[in-house]
């Protein structure tokens, strides 16, 4: 018998090389440009940005878009549309832009000046292409595109007069669909920022990082925060890492380790899980992925059914998401038709995918949000638009046998929209196995001398 148990734990091992020889590669950390070769790669995209304007000025039926900002009192548009190299507006900077400059004029000037002669200069632009309507961004709800501070858009209104200040309207979708936009030539290093948000949770979740009955999930946390900084990426927000078992909306501010919770070691047999994104190039990246915690002996194929069958519903409940992301549909009733198909397969679950790309929570339409499964006033009703970049974010509910309890399963991937084929596309994957942190054999396992 000894013999036998003996090898069964050989075999074990055998196979688990095998697959780890021949499973799909591994992600892999993608080193970035220098901060020049950066500046003249970003600085393309926003080129190529600034080209659009005008036809989205058209579309949402605008004739003039102004932006008038202080040094440290930025309209929240202004960083989509700066060089890379500015670091703050300088002065009083002043931006307009028009729909349907006369052939051969420039439809964007700008000014930098603490003088009245900008006040001049743009009243005498205005005055010779004349527009209908000028759009602000002084949006009662939209952050996007609510950016020109109180006190600016006062002053704007006293320089422009009576006659200029009367045309001026806000249309919230300029704002969001320029922040929004995502220009085809970011797409390839987004995608290395999002294999690098991989490669970064892959080391994070195994025993190269974690050992379990020591290692808590601040100290993984903490891990991934100076991991990044090694690689001179950066990130939006602090990484959550939790230990699966009660909902993770329970007391959402009291049981959340950043308010006060201590932190907690990870054992055997733990599901664990992480929030997360990285910053770069202009970019970020949103993703939650879940690993288990092998006792020693164990293999991949020890993780309890349950678990699996629960990170299985959480994938079809992605691949319901992103079918009912229909562009030109709100954002209500993308999470609408979502809800209905996703309770008609009897799956239980949460949807809350917002846009990312410039910010983390960046500008468009909200697919629900963790506390709004009815619908989002105001985010909700703008509707999606394409060539974007989305975190298609959600969890299910899903009774674990093994646990004789009803656990939450969590997962969110970025997506891209792919104008060829009109359909989303996952930026880099979606997660279809659990990371594992392995352990070696115990001595429970020794082969005794013969």
């Amino acid at each position: 018998m000894v013999l036998l148990h003996a090898l069964r734990n050989i075999v074990i091992v055998l196979l688990t090389i095998y697959r780890d020889v021949h499973a799909t590669p591994e992600p892999q950390y993608q080193t970035l440009p220098s901060l020049k070769e950066q500046a003249i790669i970003q600085d393309s995209w926003t080129r190529e940005r600034l080209s659009l304007v005008p036809g989205i000025l058209r579309k949402w039926g605008v004739d003039a878009w102004l932006m008038s900002q202080r040094e440290y009192a930025e309209d929240t548009a202004f960083w989509s549309l700066k060089s890379a190299i500015q670091f703050s507006a300088r002065r009083r900077t002043v931006v307009l832009f028009l729909a349907n400059p006369p052939d051969g004029e420039s439809s964007l000037y700008s000014w930098i000046d603490n003088t009245s002669e900008v006040w001049r200069e743009l009243r005498g632009l205005l005055q010779i292409y004349d527009p209908n309507s000028i759009a602000v961004n002084a949006d009662d709800d939209v952050s996007f595109s609510s950016g020109m501070h109180a006190g600016e858009l006062v002053k704007v209104k006293k320089e422009l007069g009576k006659d200029l200040s009367r045309r001026m309207v806000v249309e919230p979708m300029v704002a969001v669909e320029v922040i929004a936009t995502m220009v085809d030539g970011k797409l390839a290093w987004y995608r290395k920022l999002q294999e690098t948000a991989w490669a970064m949770i892959t080391e994070g979740f195994s025993e190269a990082v974690i050992e379990p009955g020591i290692t808590t999930t601040e100290d993984v946390e903490w891990w991934h925060r100076e991991k990044m900084q090694q690689l001179n990426y950066t990130t939006w927000f602090h990484p959550t890492v939790s230990i699966l078992g009660k909902s993770l909306f329970e007391g959402i501010v009291k049981d959340n380790p950043h308010f006060g919770e201590n932190a907690k070691v990870i054992q055997y047999g733990d599901l664990l899980h992480v929030d997360f994104g990285v910053t770069a190039m202009g970019m970020n990246t949103d993703t939650q992925h879940m690993a288990y915690v092998l006792r020693p002996g164990e293999t991949e194929d020890d993780i309890p059914q349950g678990y699996l069958d629960g990170l299985k519903k959480a994938n079809r409940l992605q691949d319901i998401v992103k079918s009912n992301m229909k562009i030109g549909s709100t954002g209500n009733d993308i999470l609408k038709n979502s809800l209905r198909q996703m309770r008609s397969e009897g799956i239980e679950g949460r949807i809350y995918c917002h846009p990312i790309g410039d910010w983390g929570h960046s500008a468009g339409t909200l697919l629900g949000m963790t506390n709004l499964q009815g619908g989002v006033p105001v985010l909700g009703d703008m509707p999606l638009l394409k060539n974007t970049y989305y975190s298609v974010e959600l969890s299910i509910e899903h009774f674990v046998p093994e646990k004789n309890a009803t656990m939450d399963f969590y997962l969110e991937e970025d997506v891209h929209w792919v104008e060829a084929e009109k359909k989303w596309e996952w930026v880099y994957g979606s997660q279809e196995k659990f990371h594992l942190i392995r352990s070696e054999l115990s001595e429970t396992f020794r082969v005794q001398d013969l």
